[in-house]
């Protein structure tokens, strides 16, 4: 399985590529900006750059007080 992730500025191209991945029985999705972020903060854990787009601590302490 191959992923790709395209972003456009124009509606009525970005409809178009949808249009053509279903055509080809392609599966495509439109992410939520709450996704996008959720992949751009994976990335970073996964590449070490997580306190450069988030403070570490803060977050740590508000999964505490989630999980209380």
């Amino acid at each position: 399985m191959q992923t790709a992730i395209l972003q456009g500025k124009s509606t009525t191209d970005f409809n178009l590529l949808l249009k053509l991945a279903d055509k080809l029985n392609i599966k495509a999705k439109i992410l939520s900006e709450e996704e996008i972020e959720d992949i751009g903060l994976l990335n970073a854990i996964k590449v070490g750059e997580i306190g450069k787009h988030i403070d570490v601590n803060k977050y740590l302490e508000n999964l505490t007080k989630k999980s209380n």
